[in-house]
């Protein structure tokens, strides 16, 4: 994760990649949901990101990185609710 960001910046890149996440996937959540997932999906997409060699720098990769991150944490999660009904 990029140190020059800040908790404040985080906190707003999470909530932007979740709700890109969550269009992206056609689901529908709230703004704390949406950070949730944001902040989550960041984790996961810096967690694969640096394992294939390559770290986000700056908003927009950070950004790109979190969403991404988002949309694979929202497609896990579908796959495991899919699998209890």
């Amino acid at each position: 994760m990029d140190q020059g960001i800040g908790i404040i910046g985080w906190i707003v890149i999470g909530i932007a990649a979740g709700w890109i996440a969550e269009k992206v996937m056609k689901r529908n959540h709230g703004l704390l949901t949406n950070l949730i997932v944001g902040v989550i999906g960041a984790f996961l997409g810096g967690f694969i990101a640096t394992a294939i060699g390559m770290g986000p720098n700056g908003w927009i990769m950070s950004l790109v990185v979190a969403t991404l991150g988002a949309i694979v944490l929202l497609w896990i999660v579908g796959m495991v609710r899919s699998r209890r009904a």
